[in-house]
């Protein structure tokens, strides 16, 4: 069966829902619909009828337990939310009458600790870029800022990557961060990430000056002088966590958990922080208390009177 099958012009239509009613960003729409049109090809493998009205619940259940062997509980939940979605939307257009999706189960996913660096460890890595007294290069000094700014402020990588130049206000020391669903809050940049945007802005604007297409806007560049991208910044905090403090697999996020971690560790309240990370919920930030409360307990056990026995050993 060739493009022009209802599920087809159905999935297509919602992908148009979502980019033109919804404004749901792009990477959305293209995960959405990538796992749509898996859905279909499953559809049409199984040689049932390509119209979403005419599957039933067996189907959709069946297409997901294709899927289950190879995919982690993460990845099922967005698939399955892709499916729910997409019912959603044929459901409200009058497509279908009764919504089969409404009884998926959403797995489970299983809670993890963050993984985050000591606090030697996070210096380790600000260090790394060579600074000041060695004349960085222009790169050397903008890997420096970003560091700086993401252990400093723990926002998010796609956050890092879409600041634009006037989006930091030096004078008052806080960067203006565009968060999930467009929400937007002010973070206070410290001592440090200050010093090193300082070092980095001359840089910038040579790497602009040198450029041929360069993105004036975007405060974080690439040697061409466009905007550094999500991937080019997780590839820059890895070379640094490699060469500060040998973690080849640092991530952006666990630099945005080592920041919550740090700030808890020092007395930072949790209301605080939930402000600072931009999370809609308190229980998100919660998370980070795990952490805490497991190297408080170390603490007790080493140090407190109770925690050991009668014969005074731990």
């Amino acid at each position: 069966m060739g493009a022009t099958d209802p599920l087809h012009q159905q999935i297509e239509s919602f992908a148009r829902y979502l980019a033109d009613e919804r404004r749901s960003s792009a990477r959305t729409v293209e995960t959405y619909i990538r796992d749509l049109r898996a859905f279909r090809e499953y559809v049409l493998g199984q040689d049932l009828p390509a119209d979403a009205s005419k599957l039933d619940i067996v189907a959709l259940r069946g297409f997901l337990s294709s899927l289950f062997r190879v995919n982690q509980a993460s990845t099922m939940k967005k698939k399955v939310s892709a499916i729910r979605s997409f019912y959603k939307f044929l459901l409200k257009r009058g497509v279908i009458t009764k919504n089969p999706a409404s009884s998926l189960r959403t797995p489970k996913v299983p809670k993890s600790l963050p993984r985050f660096l000591t606090v030697d460890q996070a210096f380790r890595v600000m260090d790394s870029p060579p600074k000041e007294e060695t004349r960085p290069k222009p790169l050397q000094a903008r890997d420096w800022a970003l560091l700086e700014v993401l252990y400093g402020t723990g926002v998010r990588v796609g956050e890092l990557a879409s600041m634009n130049i006037g989006d930091c206000d030096l004078a008052e020391s806080t960067v203006r961060v565009l968060g999930k669903g467009g929400k937007e809050r002010l973070v206070p940049l410290g001592k440090s990430a200050l010093e090193a945007l300082d070092a980095y802005s001359p840089h910038r604007l040579g790497l602009l000056a040198k450029a041929k297409q360069g993105d004036p806007d975007a405060l974080w560049l690439a040697r061409s002088g466009r905007r550094l991208s999500v991937r080019q910044a997780q590839n820059i905090v890895r070379r640094h966590g490699t060469l500060g403090a040998a973690r080849g697999d640092l991530h952006p996020h666990a630099m945005r958990h080592s920041c919550a971690t740090h700030l808890l560790d020092a007395g930072a309240d949790l209301r605080s922080i939930q402000e600072l990370l931009g999370h809609s919920s308190l229980s998100t930030t919660q998370r980070y208390t795990h952490i805490s409360v497991d190297r408080l307990m170390e603490v007790y056990d080493r140090s407190h009177p109770l925690a050991r026995d009668k014969d005074g050993r731990g």
